[in-house]
């Protein structure tokens, strides 16, 4: 699964997850992140030769350069790929990782309650439908 370009996974069914992709989009001014729901069949090929497993994830994965990021280094990395004033919150990185997860895992067990959740994952506008895996 060789490609230079970021993928991001996620919980396709997930309201704050969504709203986050939407909100990658529209940073992503030059185009370069691909997207797919983590329960789509483009993700449970991709991740098959991981040691992850999409059905027991309740993270966000980036996939780039033949590496797997998840949690907030997923976060972290995204942002910094993105560029711009996103970039700074690369500056969290310094922040031990088991603190930064401790907090993603926080919100990540209480997205659904907080945010909300879809009967069935979003479906890309025709304008962005070729980012999708």
């Amino acid at each position: 699964m060789e490609t230079n370009q970021p993928i991001l996974f996620f919980d396709g069914v997930c309201n704050l997850c969504n709203a986050s992709v939407q909100r990658v989009i529209k940073a992503d001014q030059k185009g370069i992140f691909r997207f797919a729901s983590l329960q789509s069949e483009a993700a449970q090929e991709r991740l098959a030769d991981s040691d992850l497993n999409p059905e027991e994830l309740k993270s966000v994965i980036l996939y780039h350069r033949d590496q797997f990021h998840t949690r907030s280094d997923a976060v972290l990395e995204s942002a910094r790929l993105l560029g711009g004033a996103w970039s700074l919150l690369y500056i969290f990185k310094i922040i031990p990782r088991f603190i930064r997860d401790g907090v993603y895992d926080w919100v990540a067990r209480n997205r659904y309650r907080w945010f909300g959740k879809k009967d069935a994952c979003m479906l890309p506008t025709p304008e962005f439908k070729n980012r999708f895996l």
